[in-house]
């Protein structure tokens, strides 16, 4: 059984930073990949950005330049480290792990990241 627990969420003026810690507890197979997702209110979840177990990533348009994800294997945690943030960023921030050669997908509970002044 794997959960995951976000932590890092919070209120934040325009242009701060901010960053999200993902750990994950239990059992997981060391090819996966991790990532970041959010969900704005009347709007889909949509990908914000992902790592893979051997460091590579990806990122939405919207928050390149701005955002990094990284990860500690040993720690079983990804990070994302927020940098001038703007309101429309403001979302329920969610954690995935997935896994790339056994099937397995997980998701942490959330954390709200308000941007506003």
């Amino acid at each position: 059984q794997v959960q995951l627990v976000e932590s890092g969420g919070g209120l934040v003026q325009p242009g701060g930073s901010l960053r999200l810690s993902c750990a994950a507890s239990g059992s997981t197979f060391s090819l996966n990949v991790m990532g970041w997702y959010r969900q704005a209110p009347g709007k889909q979840r949509e990908l914000v950005a992902g790592i893979t177990s051997l460091g590579s990533t990806n990122y939405a348009d919207s928050v390149k330049g701005r955002f990094t994800i990284s990860r500690d294997n040993a720690k079983k945690t990804v990070y994302l480290q927020m940098n001038s943030l703007k309101p429309e960023d403001t979302a329920v921030y969610y954690c995935n792990v997935r896994g790339t050669v056994y099937s397995y997908d997980y998701w942490g509970q959330g954390t709200q990241v308000t941007v506003s002044s």
